[in-house]
């Protein structure tokens, strides 16, 4: 599958690829898509997660299968519909994952102010791990946060907090950040680790729209270099993503000097090309937060 069919810079669109399990429908971001291949069998691991069915090397990288049956607690394939059945191979976080579904439906092109955030429409099962929703043709697809799903099975994928501790004691600098984060889980993390590394002046959105609302009231009333001197954004976010939040700076003759880095599980080749053409600073991976620590030192020294 070719995942280059994606989107012009900056233009806060995104691309759903809409899959079924039990016949509900789902949907993950082409962006984060390798391939999409048919079921192989895998070999099983001792001791690993229920949810983990294994490992496999259809070429030269070995690649984790994940059953999101599992994780979404439905019931197990039977041999019928395990041959059936398809891998959606993943790249994010630097890891190689696949994701078993029952079906692949298409794609959809949409707009990040297009997405719901999940409310009383999502499951149980759902709760948590759904980043949001979309409504198309009258239907409901749910988003699940793919790196939630991870980092529960493993939490040693989530962001490296030893990675503070090792900076050691550090004096406080009051150099104000703006974080644009819509993972509460992440936005707090990210808020404490720059915290422990001595940056305490800190304004935390929930997206890219957010963000831009508190630097357009900055301009307005002059306090824009109190308020924003660097700003750290996610990519994924609804309503208007970290592409856009770039593109809106960095072409503002206001703002453009401001440093923006770019902290995303999206930060691959392909990514990291349509991040520098929008003009981010700097574009890191989510679990580099000890490194994010060091590339704000030497942007805002």
């Amino acid at each position: 599958m070719d995942t280059n069919i994606l989107l012009e810079n900056g233009t806060n669109e995104l691309e759903v690829l809409e899959f079924v399990l039990e016949g509900q429908h789902y949907g993950i971001n082409v962006a984060k898509i390798r391939e999409i291949i048919p079921y192989q069998e895998v070999t099983p691991v001792p001791n690993a997660h229920p949810s983990i069915e294994g490992i496999f090397m259809p070429r030269d990288t070995m690649i984790t299968a994940i059953s999101l049956r599992n994780c979404l607690q439905m019931r197990e394939y039977n041999n019928e519909e395990l041959n059936s059945s398809l891998f959606i191979v993943t790249n994010f976080n630097k890891l190689d994952i696949a994701f078993h579904v029952d079906a692949v439906m298409g794609i959809h092109r949409v707009s990040w102010n297009q997405i719901i955030k999940p409310g009383t429409t999502v499951s149980t099962s759902e709760d948590g791990i759904s980043t949001g929703i979309i409504k198309i043709n009258g239907k409901l697809i749910i988003i699940l946060d793919f790196e939630k799903i991870v980092t529960d099975i493993n939490p040693e994928t989530g962001l490296k907090m030893s990675e503070i501790d090792e900076l050691g004691h550090r004096s406080q600098r009051n150099v104000p950040i703006l974080i644009a984060e819509d993972s509460p889980l992440l936005n707090k993390l990210i808020v404490d680790s720059l915290k422990q590394a001595g940056y305490v002046n800190l304004i935390h959105t929930e997206n890219g729209k957010q963000a831009y609302d508190v630097i357009t009231a900055c301009k307005e009333d002059g306090t824009l270099n109190q308020h924003v001197q660097c700003i750290i954004t996610d990519i994924e976010m609804p309503v208007m993503d970290g592409h856009r939040l770039t593109k809106l700076i960095k072409e503002d003759e206001s703002t453009k000097n401001i440093p923006v880095i770019i902290f995303s599980s999206l930060v691959n080749e392909e990514m990291k090309r349509k991040g520098e053409a929008l003009g981010a600073d700097a574009q890191l991976s989510k679990p580099e937060i000890g490194n994010l620590v060091s590339v704000i030192d030497g942007l805002v020294k």
